[in-house]
Protein backbone atom coordinates (compact mmCIF):
# COMPACT_ATOMS: atom_id res chain seq x y z
CA UNK A 1 0.00 0.00 0.00
CA UNK A 2 1.30 3.58 -1.18
CA UNK A 3 2.14 5.42 2.30
CA UNK A 4 1.01 8.64 1.18
CA UNK A 5 -2.79 6.76 1.82
CA UNK A 6 -2.13 5.88 5.43
CA UNK A 7 -0.94 9.62 5.95
CA UNK A 8 -3.47 11.63 4.75
CA UNK A 9 -6.18 9.30 5.92
CA UNK A 10 -4.85 9.07 9.32
CA UNK A 11 -5.09 13.52 9.40
CA UNK A 12 -8.45 13.18 8.51
CA UNK A 13 -9.80 10.68 11.28
CA UNK A 14 -7.65 12.82 14.10
CA UNK A 15 -9.04 15.95 12.36
CA UNK A 16 -12.76 14.34 12.86
CA UNK A 17 -12.10 12.92 15.81
CA UNK A 18 -10.96 16.17 17.88
CA UNK A 19 -13.85 18.80 15.75
CA UNK A 20 -16.42 16.16 17.11
CA UNK A 21 -15.16 13.36 20.04
CA UNK A 22 -13.46 15.79 21.55
CA UNK A 23 -16.34 18.29 21.76
CA UNK A 24 -18.27 15.90 23.33
CA UNK A 25 -15.48 15.05 25.86
CA UNK A 26 -15.51 18.31 26.90
CA UNK A 27 -18.73 19.99 26.55
CA UNK A 28 -21.00 16.51 27.41
CA UNK A 29 -19.14 14.42 30.08
CA UNK A 30 -16.43 17.40 31.86
CA UNK A 31 -18.84 20.34 30.70
CA UNK A 32 -15.45 22.65 30.73
CA UNK A 33 -16.17 26.01 31.77
CA UNK A 34 -14.39 29.14 30.36
CA UNK A 35 -15.63 30.99 33.84
CA UNK A 36 -14.49 28.60 36.32
CA UNK A 37 -11.20 29.79 38.38
CA UNK A 38 -8.03 28.52 37.43
CA UNK A 39 -4.56 27.80 39.81
CA UNK A 40 -2.37 29.76 37.64
CA UNK A 41 -4.31 32.57 38.39
CA UNK A 42 -5.41 32.25 41.88
CA UNK A 43 -1.71 30.57 42.84
CA UNK A 44 0.03 32.99 40.63
CA UNK A 45 3.70 32.84 41.56
CA UNK A 46 5.26 33.09 38.49
CA UNK A 47 7.89 30.50 39.07
CA UNK A 48 5.67 27.22 38.55
CA UNK A 49 2.08 29.13 38.09
CA UNK A 50 2.28 31.06 35.31
CA UNK A 51 -1.34 31.92 33.11
CA UNK A 52 -0.19 30.56 29.54
CA UNK A 53 -1.86 31.36 25.97
CA UNK A 54 -3.18 28.17 25.09
CA UNK A 55 -0.59 28.40 21.77
CA UNK A 56 2.48 28.65 24.44
CA UNK A 57 1.25 26.13 26.12
CA UNK A 58 0.56 23.63 23.74
CA UNK A 59 4.29 23.79 22.59
CA UNK A 60 5.13 23.10 26.58
CA UNK A 61 3.07 19.91 26.75
CA UNK A 62 3.26 18.25 23.57
CA UNK A 63 6.91 18.30 23.53
CA UNK A 64 6.82 17.25 27.39
CA UNK A 65 4.66 14.15 26.50
CA UNK A 66 6.03 13.47 23.52
CA UNK A 67 9.26 12.07 24.71
CA UNK A 68 11.18 8.93 22.37
CA UNK A 69 7.81 6.80 23.13
CA UNK A 70 5.87 7.35 20.43
CA UNK A 71 9.03 7.24 18.00
CA UNK A 72 10.79 3.86 19.49
CA UNK A 73 6.89 2.06 20.20
CA UNK A 74 6.31 2.56 16.62
CA UNK A 75 9.73 1.15 15.24
CA UNK A 76 9.08 -2.35 17.28
CA UNK A 77 5.32 -2.74 17.13
CA UNK A 78 5.48 -2.94 13.68
CA UNK A 79 7.36 -6.27 14.19
CA UNK A 80 3.94 -7.94 14.03
CA UNK A 81 2.66 -6.11 10.48
CA UNK A 82 1.75 -2.65 9.99
CA UNK A 83 -1.99 -2.79 10.08
CA UNK A 84 -2.44 -3.74 13.78
CA UNK A 85 0.20 -1.10 14.84
CA UNK A 86 -1.61 1.30 12.58
CA UNK A 87 -5.17 0.80 14.00
CA UNK A 88 -4.05 0.61 17.53
CA UNK A 89 -2.41 4.42 17.29
CA UNK A 90 -5.53 5.78 15.68
CA UNK A 91 -8.32 3.92 17.72
CA UNK A 92 -5.87 3.90 21.16
CA UNK A 93 -4.99 7.89 20.10
CA UNK A 94 -8.67 9.14 19.77
CA UNK A 95 -10.64 6.59 22.21
CA UNK A 96 -8.35 6.12 25.21
CA UNK A 97 -4.89 8.84 24.96
CA UNK A 98 -6.67 11.73 24.16
CA UNK A 99 -9.60 10.94 26.95
CA UNK A 100 -6.89 10.42 29.46
CA UNK A 101 -4.83 13.30 29.12
CA UNK A 102 -7.85 15.25 28.81
CA UNK A 103 -9.14 13.85 32.31
CA UNK A 104 -5.86 14.26 33.95
CA UNK A 105 -5.50 18.28 33.08
CA UNK A 106 -9.20 19.21 34.07
CA UNK A 107 -9.28 17.35 37.13
CA UNK A 108 -5.84 18.54 38.09
CA UNK A 109 -6.86 22.04 37.33
CA UNK A 110 -10.33 21.67 39.09
CA UNK A 111 -7.92 21.26 42.35
CA UNK A 112 -5.64 23.33 42.20
CA UNK A 113 -3.32 21.81 39.85
CA UNK A 114 -2.11 19.18 42.52
CA UNK A 115 -0.87 15.92 40.50
CA UNK A 116 -2.70 12.90 39.79
CA UNK A 117 -1.61 11.07 43.15
CA UNK A 118 -2.80 13.42 45.33
CA UNK A 119 -6.29 13.79 42.76
CA UNK A 120 -6.94 10.23 43.89
CA UNK A 121 -7.27 11.03 47.89
CA UNK A 122 -10.02 13.21 46.74
CA UNK A 123 -11.98 11.40 44.25
CA UNK A 124 -11.25 7.69 46.43
CA UNK A 125 -9.59 7.89 49.64
CA UNK A 126 -6.12 8.62 51.32
CA UNK A 127 -5.03 5.03 50.96
CA UNK A 128 -5.41 5.05 47.36
CA UNK A 129 -3.19 8.14 47.20
CA UNK A 130 -0.16 6.82 48.82
CA UNK A 131 -0.49 3.72 46.50
CA UNK A 132 -0.76 5.63 43.57
CA UNK A 133 2.04 7.94 44.42
CA UNK A 134 4.53 4.78 44.97
CA UNK A 135 3.68 4.07 41.26
CA UNK A 136 4.33 7.39 40.09
CA UNK A 137 7.69 8.05 42.21
CA UNK A 138 8.76 4.43 40.74
CA UNK A 139 7.72 5.73 36.85
CA UNK A 140 9.02 8.79 36.92
CA UNK A 141 12.54 7.56 38.59
CA UNK A 142 13.25 5.56 35.64
CA UNK A 143 11.95 8.13 33.46
CA UNK A 144 14.42 10.55 34.38
CA UNK A 145 17.10 7.90 34.57
CA UNK A 146 16.03 6.36 30.79
CA UNK A 147 15.90 9.46 29.32
CA UNK A 148 19.14 10.82 30.63
CA UNK A 149 20.57 7.71 28.65
CA UNK A 150 18.65 8.00 25.94
CA UNK A 151 19.79 11.35 24.94
CA UNK A 152 23.59 10.52 25.64
CA UNK A 153 22.99 7.33 23.44
CA UNK A 154 21.78 9.39 20.47
CA UNK A 155 24.51 12.46 21.08
CA UNK A 156 27.14 9.49 20.55
CA UNK A 157 24.99 8.13 17.72
CA UNK A 158 24.70 11.58 15.95
CA UNK A 159 27.54 13.56 17.07
CA UNK A 160 25.88 16.24 14.54
CA UNK A 161 22.69 16.44 16.31
CA UNK A 162 24.66 18.09 20.13
CA UNK A 163 25.49 21.58 19.15
CA UNK A 164 21.51 22.10 18.21
CA UNK A 165 20.06 20.99 20.85
CA UNK A 166 22.32 22.32 23.86
CA UNK A 167 22.16 25.95 21.60
CA UNK A 168 18.19 25.46 22.19
CA UNK A 169 19.04 26.31 26.05
CA UNK A 170 20.40 30.01 25.52
CA UNK A 171 18.18 30.69 22.36
CA UNK A 172 15.25 29.63 24.77
CA UNK A 173 16.17 31.90 27.97
CA UNK A 174 16.63 34.74 25.97
CA UNK A 175 13.37 34.07 23.91
CA UNK A 176 11.67 33.82 27.86
CA UNK A 177 13.78 36.88 29.08
CA UNK A 178 12.42 39.35 25.74
CA UNK A 179 8.87 37.88 25.98
CA UNK A 180 7.83 38.01 29.80
CA UNK A 181 10.00 40.63 30.92
CA UNK A 182 10.47 43.39 27.71
CA UNK A 183 7.43 42.20 26.30
CA UNK A 184 8.27 40.81 22.91
CA UNK A 185 6.34 39.33 20.93
CA UNK A 186 6.70 35.93 21.76
CA UNK A 187 5.60 34.74 17.65
CA UNK A 188 8.45 36.80 16.29
CA UNK A 189 10.70 35.38 19.09
CA UNK A 190 9.99 32.32 18.36
CA UNK A 191 10.72 32.76 14.78
CA UNK A 192 13.51 34.05 14.62
CA UNK A 193 14.57 31.24 17.13
CA UNK A 194 13.73 28.41 15.15
CA UNK A 195 15.91 30.13 12.06
CA UNK A 196 18.89 30.00 14.90
CA UNK A 197 18.28 26.05 15.47
CA UNK A 198 17.68 25.23 12.04
CA UNK A 199 20.69 27.38 10.90
CA UNK A 200 22.99 25.68 13.99
CA UNK A 201 22.23 22.10 12.75
CA UNK A 202 24.40 23.28 9.47
CA UNK A 203 26.67 24.01 11.16
CA UNK A 204 26.38 20.51 13.43
CA UNK A 205 26.78 18.64 10.51
CA UNK A 206 30.14 20.28 9.40
CA UNK A 207 31.20 20.28 13.37
CA UNK A 208 30.08 17.85 14.97
CA UNK A 209 30.95 17.23 18.52
CA UNK A 210 31.95 13.93 19.74
CA UNK A 211 32.67 13.76 23.43
CA UNK A 212 36.06 12.13 24.26
CA UNK A 213 36.84 9.73 27.35
CA UNK A 214 37.70 12.06 30.47
CA UNK A 215 38.87 11.20 34.33
CA UNK A 216 38.05 7.46 33.41
CA UNK A 217 34.25 8.22 32.58
CA UNK A 218 33.05 6.79 29.15
CA UNK A 219 31.44 9.80 26.83
CA UNK A 220 28.34 8.13 27.22
CA UNK A 221 28.41 8.71 31.64
CA UNK A 222 29.97 12.36 30.79
CA UNK A 223 26.94 13.03 29.07
CA UNK A 224 24.58 11.81 31.77
CA UNK A 225 26.12 13.53 34.54
CA UNK A 226 25.77 17.25 32.17
CA UNK A 227 21.92 16.31 31.24
CA UNK A 228 21.43 15.29 34.88
CA UNK A 229 22.92 18.90 35.67
CA UNK A 230 20.87 20.60 33.27
CA UNK A 231 17.60 18.82 34.24
CA UNK A 232 18.50 20.10 37.92
CA UNK A 233 18.85 24.01 37.49
CA UNK A 234 15.84 23.53 34.82
CA UNK A 235 13.64 22.28 37.62
CA UNK A 236 13.99 24.86 39.73
CA UNK A 237 14.20 27.98 37.36
CA UNK A 238 10.62 29.85 36.63
CA UNK A 239 9.00 28.26 34.73
CA UNK A 240 8.93 31.36 32.40
CA UNK A 241 12.37 31.30 32.00
CA UNK A 242 13.57 28.25 30.55
CA UNK A 243 11.06 25.26 30.47
CA UNK A 244 8.22 26.77 28.91
CA UNK A 245 9.86 28.95 25.94
CA UNK A 246 12.07 26.02 25.18
CA UNK A 247 9.37 23.57 25.16
CA UNK A 248 7.41 26.47 22.64
CA UNK A 249 10.57 27.07 20.45
CA UNK A 250 10.87 23.42 21.04
CA UNK A 251 7.40 22.29 19.61
CA UNK A 252 7.84 25.02 16.43
CA UNK A 253 10.88 22.78 15.26
CA UNK A 254 9.38 19.82 16.11
CA UNK A 255 6.10 20.68 14.12
CA UNK A 256 8.20 21.55 11.09
CA UNK A 257 10.11 18.54 11.81
CA UNK A 258 6.82 16.68 11.64
CA UNK A 259 5.63 18.49 8.66
CA UNK A 260 8.88 17.82 6.47
CA UNK A 261 8.17 14.12 6.85
CA UNK A 262 4.78 14.51 5.57
CA UNK A 263 6.07 16.16 2.82
CA UNK A 264 8.56 13.25 2.19
CA UNK A 265 6.17 11.11 2.25
CA UNK A 266 4.04 12.84 0.08
CA UNK A 267 6.61 13.55 -2.73
CA UNK A 268 8.65 10.16 -2.32
CA UNK A 269 5.29 7.85 -2.39
CA UNK A 270 6.82 4.94 -0.75
CA UNK A 271 5.39 1.44 -0.99
CA UNK A 272 4.95 -0.21 2.90
CA UNK A 273 7.25 -3.02 2.44
CA UNK A 274 7.03 -4.06 6.07
CA UNK A 275 4.32 -7.16 6.32
CA UNK A 276 0.57 -5.92 6.98
CA UNK A 277 0.77 -9.01 9.73
CA UNK A 278 3.24 -11.17 10.81
CA UNK A 279 1.91 -13.09 13.97
CA UNK A 280 4.97 -15.25 15.00
CA UNK A 281 8.05 -13.29 14.27
CA UNK A 282 11.68 -14.92 15.14
CA UNK A 283 12.28 -14.29 19.06
CA UNK A 284 8.95 -11.87 19.55
CA UNK A 285 6.39 -12.41 22.67
CA UNK A 286 2.84 -13.08 21.35
CA UNK A 287 1.08 -10.17 19.97
CA UNK A 288 -1.47 -9.88 22.34
CA UNK A 289 -1.18 -8.14 24.29
CA UNK A 290 1.86 -7.09 24.38
CA UNK A 291 1.53 -4.45 20.64
CA UNK A 292 -0.68 -2.18 23.18
CA UNK A 293 2.38 -1.99 25.79
CA UNK A 294 4.81 -1.55 22.42
CA UNK A 295 3.26 1.26 21.16
CA UNK A 296 2.66 2.38 24.29
CA UNK A 297 2.75 6.89 23.99
CA UNK A 298 2.09 6.27 20.46
CA UNK A 299 -1.90 5.66 21.74
CA UNK A 300 -1.86 6.07 25.60
CA UNK A 301 0.78 6.79 27.96
CA UNK A 302 0.40 7.17 31.74
CA UNK A 303 3.34 10.08 31.52
CA UNK A 304 1.00 11.86 29.92
CA UNK A 305 -1.35 12.22 33.00
CA UNK A 306 1.97 13.32 35.50
CA UNK A 307 2.78 16.43 32.84
CA UNK A 308 -0.72 17.12 32.69
CA UNK A 309 -1.43 17.37 35.86
CA UNK A 310 2.24 17.89 37.01
CA UNK A 311 3.07 21.29 34.75
CA UNK A 312 0.37 22.27 32.62
CA UNK A 313 -2.08 22.21 34.98
CA UNK A 314 -0.74 25.10 36.42
CA UNK A 315 0.05 27.26 33.50
CA UNK A 316 -3.75 26.56 31.98
CA UNK A 317 -5.57 29.75 31.50
CA UNK A 318 -8.81 28.53 30.67
CA UNK A 319 -10.64 25.50 30.75
CA UNK A 320 -11.73 25.89 27.35
CA UNK A 321 -8.06 25.60 26.15
CA UNK A 322 -8.14 21.97 27.78
CA UNK A 323 -9.56 20.47 24.25
CA UNK A 324 -6.86 22.14 21.98
CA UNK A 325 -3.90 21.34 24.65
CA UNK A 326 -4.33 17.69 26.21
CA UNK A 327 -6.99 16.05 23.60
CA UNK A 328 -5.19 18.15 20.64
CA UNK A 329 -1.85 17.10 22.43
CA UNK A 330 -2.37 13.42 22.12
CA UNK A 331 -3.61 13.26 18.32
CA UNK A 332 -0.77 15.39 17.52
CA UNK A 333 1.61 12.75 18.87
CA UNK A 334 -0.50 10.25 17.68
CA UNK A 335 0.16 11.86 14.20
CA UNK A 336 3.84 11.25 14.92
CA UNK A 337 3.34 7.62 15.64
CA UNK A 338 2.06 7.05 12.31
CA UNK A 339 4.68 8.84 10.62
CA UNK A 340 7.03 6.84 12.58
CA UNK A 341 5.34 3.43 11.20
CA UNK A 342 5.53 5.08 7.75
CA UNK A 343 9.00 6.07 8.45
CA UNK A 344 10.06 2.05 9.13
CA UNK A 345 7.71 0.20 7.09
CA UNK A 346 8.13 2.43 3.80
CA UNK A 347 11.24 5.06 4.23
CA UNK A 348 13.39 2.35 5.31
CA UNK A 349 12.86 0.55 2.28
CA UNK A 350 14.01 3.29 -0.38
CA UNK A 351 17.71 3.00 0.89
CA UNK A 352 19.71 1.17 3.49
CA UNK A 353 23.72 0.59 3.46
CA UNK A 354 24.09 -2.64 4.98
CA UNK A 355 27.18 -3.16 7.32
CA UNK A 356 29.44 -5.38 4.59
CA UNK A 357 28.34 -2.13 2.36
CA UNK A 358 25.72 -3.77 0.58
CA UNK A 359 23.18 -1.11 -0.86
CA UNK A 360 18.99 -3.10 0.20
CA UNK A 361 15.95 -1.77 -1.09
CA UNK A 362 12.68 -2.76 -0.23
CA UNK A 363 11.47 -5.70 1.68
CA UNK A 364 15.28 -6.46 1.71
CA UNK A 365 16.12 -3.09 3.54
CA UNK A 366 13.22 -3.68 5.91
CA UNK A 367 14.25 -7.51 6.72
CA UNK A 368 17.76 -5.93 7.67
CA UNK A 369 16.76 -4.19 10.36
CA UNK A 370 13.88 -6.62 11.58
CA UNK A 371 14.92 -10.02 10.63
CA UNK A 372 14.33 -10.88 14.46
CA UNK A 373 12.73 -9.53 17.42
CA UNK A 374 16.30 -9.56 19.19
CA UNK A 375 17.77 -7.95 15.55
CA UNK A 376 14.97 -4.65 16.33
CA UNK A 377 14.40 -4.90 20.19
CA UNK A 378 17.37 -2.42 20.96
CA UNK A 379 17.09 1.04 21.43
CA UNK A 380 20.16 1.56 18.87
CA UNK A 381 18.21 -0.24 16.18
CA UNK A 382 15.23 1.82 16.49
CA UNK A 383 16.20 4.90 16.31
CA UNK A 384 18.57 4.21 14.12
CA UNK A 385 15.39 2.67 11.45
CA UNK A 386 13.51 5.77 12.01
CA UNK A 387 16.83 8.33 11.65
CA UNK A 388 17.24 6.63 8.53
CA UNK A 389 13.85 6.08 6.96
CA UNK A 390 12.93 9.51 7.77
CA UNK A 391 16.18 10.92 5.99
CA UNK A 392 15.18 9.06 2.86
CA UNK A 393 11.90 10.62 2.27
CA UNK A 394 13.44 14.02 2.90
CA UNK A 395 15.44 12.84 0.70
CA UNK A 396 12.85 13.76 -1.80
CA UNK A 397 12.59 17.08 -0.62
CA UNK A 398 16.69 17.95 -1.85
CA UNK A 399 17.60 17.50 1.46
CA UNK A 400 20.84 15.44 1.23
CA UNK A 401 21.02 12.60 3.56
CA UNK A 402 23.88 13.51 6.19
CA UNK A 403 21.70 17.06 6.53
CA UNK A 404 18.52 14.42 6.77
CA UNK A 405 20.35 12.44 9.76
CA UNK A 406 21.05 15.26 11.68
CA UNK A 407 17.29 17.16 11.48
CA UNK A 408 16.15 13.79 12.84
CA UNK A 409 18.94 13.16 15.52
CA UNK A 410 17.93 16.68 16.60
CA UNK A 411 14.00 15.89 16.56
CA UNK A 412 14.60 12.88 18.65
CA UNK A 413 17.20 14.64 21.14
CA UNK A 414 14.80 17.50 21.55
CA UNK A 415 11.61 15.14 22.29
CA UNK A 416 13.78 13.43 24.72
CA UNK A 417 15.39 16.32 26.29
CA UNK A 418 11.68 18.44 26.98
CA UNK A 419 10.20 15.17 28.71
CA UNK A 420 13.83 15.01 30.92
CA UNK A 421 13.30 18.27 32.35
CA UNK A 422 9.41 17.73 32.41
CA UNK A 423 9.87 14.69 34.25
CA UNK A 424 12.45 16.05 36.58
CA UNK A 425 10.18 18.86 37.78
CA UNK A 426 7.47 16.82 38.03
CA UNK A 427 9.27 14.37 40.48
CA UNK A 428 9.92 17.41 42.38
CA UNK A 429 6.24 18.59 42.94
CA UNK A 430 5.46 14.75 43.68
CA UNK A 431 8.42 15.01 46.45
CA UNK A 432 7.07 18.30 47.72
CA UNK A 433 3.53 17.05 48.34
CA UNK A 434 4.55 14.12 50.30
CA UNK A 435 7.03 16.03 52.33
CA UNK A 436 3.97 19.03 53.20
CA UNK A 437 1.79 16.04 53.94
CA UNK A 438 4.48 14.17 56.56
CA UNK A 439 5.75 17.47 57.48
CA UNK A 440 9.42 16.97 56.59
CA UNK A 441 10.48 20.52 56.19
CA UNK A 442 13.71 20.01 54.49
CA UNK A 443 12.29 18.40 51.59
CA UNK A 444 9.23 21.34 50.82
CA UNK A 445 11.53 24.10 49.24
CA UNK A 446 12.16 22.90 45.49
CA UNK A 447 15.82 22.76 45.73
CA UNK A 448 16.39 19.79 48.04
CA UNK A 449 12.96 18.41 46.55
CA UNK A 450 14.79 18.47 42.81
CA UNK A 451 18.24 17.20 44.49
CA UNK A 452 16.40 14.02 45.85
CA UNK A 453 14.77 14.01 42.41
CA UNK A 454 18.30 14.35 40.63
CA UNK A 455 20.27 11.88 42.59
CA UNK A 456 18.01 9.57 43.06
CA UNK A 457 18.20 9.08 38.71
CA UNK A 458 21.81 9.32 38.91
CA UNK A 459 22.08 6.80 41.49
CA UNK A 460 19.76 4.25 39.16
CA UNK A 461 21.97 5.36 36.26
CA UNK A 462 25.44 4.22 37.74
CA UNK A 463 24.23 1.38 39.36
CA UNK A 464 25.29 -0.36 36.20
CA UNK A 465 28.84 0.28 33.73
CA UNK A 466 28.61 3.47 31.95
CA UNK A 467 25.11 5.33 33.00
CA UNK A 468 22.94 2.41 31.84
CA UNK A 469 21.85 1.54 35.08
CA UNK A 470 17.83 2.40 34.22
CA UNK A 471 17.87 -0.82 31.93
CA UNK A 472 18.39 -2.79 34.88
CA UNK A 473 14.45 -1.69 35.48
CA UNK A 474 13.20 -0.56 32.11
CA UNK A 475 11.86 -3.88 31.40
CA UNK A 476 9.15 -2.81 33.88
CA UNK A 477 8.51 0.30 32.70
CA UNK A 478 6.26 -0.40 29.81
CA UNK A 479 3.94 -2.21 31.12
CA UNK A 480 4.39 -0.14 34.42
CA UNK A 481 3.34 3.00 32.25
CA UNK A 482 0.74 1.39 30.81
CA UNK A 483 -1.16 0.13 34.21
CA UNK A 484 -0.63 4.03 35.04
CA UNK A 485 -2.63 5.26 32.46
CA UNK A 486 -5.50 2.79 33.51
CA UNK A 487 -5.50 3.76 36.90
CA UNK A 488 -5.93 7.46 35.94
CA UNK A 489 -8.93 5.97 34.17
CA UNK A 490 -10.04 4.43 36.84
CA UNK A 491 -9.67 7.69 38.86
CA UNK A 492 -11.63 9.59 35.93
CA UNK A 493 -14.17 7.30 36.05
CA UNK A 494 -14.98 7.45 40.18
CA UNK A 495 -14.86 11.49 39.78
CA UNK A 496 -17.80 10.79 36.52
CA UNK A 497 -19.80 8.86 38.78
CA UNK A 498 -19.71 10.94 41.63
CA UNK A 499 -20.41 13.40 40.09
CA UNK A 500 -23.52 11.69 38.61
CA UNK A 501 -21.82 12.09 35.24
CA UNK A 502 -21.63 9.75 31.72
CA UNK A 503 -18.39 7.93 32.51
CA UNK A 504 -18.29 5.26 29.36
CA UNK A 505 -15.91 7.15 27.88
CA UNK A 506 -13.65 6.61 30.73
CA UNK A 507 -14.54 3.35 31.92
CA UNK A 508 -14.19 1.18 28.66
CA UNK A 509 -10.56 2.29 27.95
CA UNK A 510 -9.93 2.21 31.38
CA UNK A 511 -11.03 -1.63 31.33
CA UNK A 512 -9.08 -2.23 28.27
CA UNK A 513 -5.81 -0.75 29.50
CA UNK A 514 -5.98 -2.51 33.31
CA UNK A 515 -6.90 -6.06 31.43
CA UNK A 516 -4.48 -5.70 28.61
CA UNK A 517 -1.55 -4.22 30.79
CA UNK A 518 -2.15 -7.19 33.92
CA UNK A 519 -1.97 -9.29 31.51
CA UNK A 520 1.20 -8.42 29.60
CA UNK A 521 2.65 -8.35 33.49
CA UNK A 522 1.90 -11.24 34.45
CA UNK A 523 3.66 -12.86 31.11
CA UNK A 524 6.75 -10.96 32.31
CA UNK A 525 6.49 -11.69 35.55
CA UNK A 526 6.62 -15.70 34.46
CA UNK A 527 9.59 -14.61 32.12
CA UNK A 528 11.58 -13.42 35.03
CA UNK A 529 11.23 -15.83 36.94
CA UNK A 530 12.49 -17.81 34.79
CA UNK A 531 15.21 -16.14 34.36
CA UNK A 532 16.39 -15.65 37.55
CA UNK A 533 15.67 -11.89 37.51
CA UNK A 534 14.35 -11.64 41.01
CA UNK A 535 14.50 -8.15 41.46
CA UNK A 536 11.94 -7.24 38.33
CA UNK A 537 10.02 -10.74 39.96
CA UNK A 538 9.31 -8.36 43.42
CA UNK A 539 9.33 -5.15 41.72
CA UNK A 540 6.65 -6.16 39.23
CA UNK A 541 4.59 -7.86 41.98
CA UNK A 542 4.15 -5.53 43.83
CA UNK A 543 3.13 -2.73 41.39
CA UNK A 544 0.47 -5.14 40.55
CA UNK A 545 -0.75 -5.67 43.97
CA UNK A 546 -0.71 -2.19 44.42
CA UNK A 547 -3.10 -1.80 41.50
CA UNK A 548 -5.59 -4.52 42.85
CA UNK A 549 -5.75 -3.05 45.88
CA UNK A 550 -6.03 0.67 44.56
CA UNK A 551 -9.00 -0.96 42.10
CA UNK A 552 -10.63 -2.79 45.16
CA UNK A 553 -10.53 0.64 46.90
CA UNK A 554 -12.24 2.05 44.03
CA UNK A 555 -15.13 -0.58 43.80
CA UNK A 556 -15.80 0.30 47.38
CA UNK A 557 -16.41 4.04 46.72
CA UNK A 558 -17.87 3.23 43.71
CA UNK A 559 -20.48 1.06 45.60
CA UNK A 560 -20.90 3.37 48.83
CA UNK A 561 -21.73 6.48 46.24
CA UNK A 562 -24.58 4.16 44.64
CA UNK A 563 -26.16 2.51 47.92
CA UNK A 564 -26.17 6.71 49.35
CA UNK A 565 -28.40 7.04 46.05
CA UNK A 566 -26.56 10.17 45.42
CA UNK A 567 -25.51 11.05 41.89
CA UNK A 568 -23.60 14.20 43.20
CA UNK A 569 -20.36 14.18 45.69
CA UNK A 570 -20.25 13.95 49.10
CA UNK A 571 -16.42 14.61 49.31
CA UNK A 572 -16.32 17.79 49.04
CA UNK A 573 -14.66 18.02 45.87
CA UNK A 574 -15.25 20.88 43.54
CA UNK A 575 -13.54 23.17 41.40
CA UNK A 576 -10.86 24.68 42.82
CA UNK A 577 -12.51 24.96 45.99
CA UNK A 578 -15.76 26.62 44.48
CA UNK A 579 -18.22 24.04 45.67
CA UNK A 580 -19.41 23.41 42.32
CA UNK A 581 -21.38 19.95 41.88
CA UNK A 582 -21.49 19.87 38.55
CA UNK A 583 -18.68 17.81 36.74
Amino acid sequence: MNSVWIVLISFAVFGAAYRFYGRFIAKRIFRADPDNPVPSEELRDDIDYVPTNKEILFGHHFASIAGTGPIVGPAIAIIWGWVPALVWIILGSIFAGAVHDYAALIMSTRKKGVSIGELSREVINPRVRILFLFVILFALWVVVAIFGMVMAVIFNMYPQAVLPVWIQIPIAMTVGWLAYRKKFNMTVMSVIAVILMYASMVIGVRMPLVMPALWGLSPMAIWIILLFSYAYFASVLPVWSLLQPRDYVNSHQLIIGLALIMLGVIFARPVMVAPALQMAPAGAPPILPFLFISVACGAISGFHALVGSGTSSKQLKSEEDVRFIAYGGMLTEGLLAVLVLVAVGAGIGMYVKAGSGEVLRGAAAWQYHYSSWTAAQGLTAKVTAFVNGAANMLGALGIPLRYGQAVIGVLIASFAGTTLDTATRIQRYVVTELAVDYNIRPLQGRHPATALAVLAAAALAFAQGGGKGALILWPLFGTSNQLLAGLVLLVASVYLIKKGANAWPTVVPMLFMIITSSWAMLSNLGRFFNSGQWHLVVIGSLILLLEAWMIFEAAVCIKTQFHSGSGHSGSGYSRSGTGSARP
